[in-house]
């Protein structure tokens, strides 16, 4: 899947989870798909726990992220 079909996935609505950015046509927020991998869960297990959920959905959080991260400014203290 192309990175552009990857990231029309995630979609951001000030109406739904107060704007933060979601798995289009859920409620499955980026920020909670990341914490769950970082706390040790594999794709079979948000699979498993979010069964509307797809591989290729959980792959467009992680690209959403770190294109978000990419954009991020540094500034030296």
């Amino acid at each position: 899947m192309t990175e552009e079909k990857l990231l029309n996935r995630i979609v951001t609505n000030p109406k739904i989870m107060l704007g933060k950015p979601v798995i289009k046509g859920t409620r499955l927020t980026v920020e909670i798909i990341l914490e769950k991998i970082a706390y040790g869960e594999t794709i079979e297990d948000l699979k498993k726990d979010y069964p509307f959920l797809t591989e290729d959905d959980i792959k467009a959080a992680l690209l959403y992220a770190a294109k978000r991260l990419a954009h991020e400014e540094v500034y030296a203290a």
